[in-house]
């Protein structure tokens, strides 16, 4: 088994996360890879830092406007398809990676024709102990992806190899013939919810994804959106979390998709006034511009099928 892999890293304004992440995965035992790094027009000295690191295995592709996660990484796949790639990688910049762990990844891939992603187990990067992902399912009645493990101390409780319905994009292993067959990560959400939409569209097409739990990597959480919990966070993640709802409502019942709609704007309403009576303002507006986006995006998108 000698695969050609290529891993892919979007980057904006994180060229010091970028380069240790590099440095990480330069201790990898699979030795047939090569690195492409996407600058997503930073506006710091990301280009000039990174160039240093342009070698024959390490390419440096640039976009002239900052087009999210999924118009990064879609320029990353684009190359590593057009110069003959196996497997992509999706891996954030900001992790850092077991030696050990792509090998792992691949064999999992490996095992099963019908095997079309390979997640791994991953743990904050500040404790080493604790879980961020250890498999995951798309949840249809909050219509968003959930990790297993989420904040939990890793006890060897999530170390079963098994099929999962999510998978997060922070690092996702993906065979050629997936991206051929169900295209790219969908662009229309710019950051978050992309990769629940992947997973959907992946076993809509008849391809498993599984979580492989002796892979492992660690994830300095929140660095490329200023955290769980910032303003933009929120609000990309609640403008998304709408489109996402609208566009695979035939996923439930109109029963269920009603009582769906009913939990998340009362949710979204209690968080609002919570921030407020906090004195958070700038994320209780982050949601309600996040609201407001979302609507007015799935309004678009239908008037748009329409014509």
């Amino acid at each position: 088994m000698n695969k050609k892999i290529f891993i892919i890293l979007v980057n904006y304004n994180g060229y010091k996360d970028t380069i240790e992440c590099i440095k990480s995965l330069k201790n990898l035992k699979y030795n047939n890879y090569k690195i492409i790094i996407v600058d997503n027009a930073s506006s710091d000295n990301s280009i000039n830092e990174l160039n240093q690191y342009v070698s024959k295995n390490i390419i440096l592709l640039k976009s002239d406007k900052n087009i999210g996660f999924s118009g990064g990484n879609n320029i990353g796949i684009k190359y590593a398809l057009d110069n003959g790639a196996d497997y992509i990688l999706l891996l954030n910049n900001d992790t850092e990676v077991e030696p050990n762990f792509l090998e792992y990844m691949i064999n999992a891939a490996e095992s099963d024709k019908n095997i079309g992603v390979v997640g791994c187990k991953i743990k904050y990067f500040s404790n080493k102990n604790l879980l961020w992902y250890a498999g995951g399912q798309v949840n249809w009645f909050k219509f968003r992806g959930e990790h297993f493990g989420y904040k939990e101390i890793d006890k060897g409780q999530y170390d079963t190899f098994n099929e999962i319905s999510f998978m997060t994009g922070c690092c996702m292993l993906i065979k050629r013939e997936v991206i051929e067959k169900v295209g790219m990560l969908p662009d229309e959400y710019f950051m978050y919810f992309e990769d629940d939409d992947f997973c959907v569209k992946v076993q809509e097409a008849g391809y498993k994804i599984v979580y492989e739990p002796k892979a492992v990597i660690y994830h300095k959480v929140g660095i490329s959106g200023g955290g769980e919990e910032s303003p933009f966070s929120i609000k990309w993640c609640t403008r998304n979390r709408i489109y996402f709802m609208n566009k695979y409502k035939y996923k439930v019942t109109k029963a269920k998709l009603v009582l769906s709609k009913l939990f998340f704007y009362t949710t979204r309403v209690i968080r609002v006034v919570q921030y407020y009576f906090k004195g958070d303002k700038n994320r209780a507006i982050a949601i309600i511009e996040g609201i407001k986006e979302g609507r007015k995006f799935v309004k678009e998108r239908e008037l748009k099928c329409q014509m």
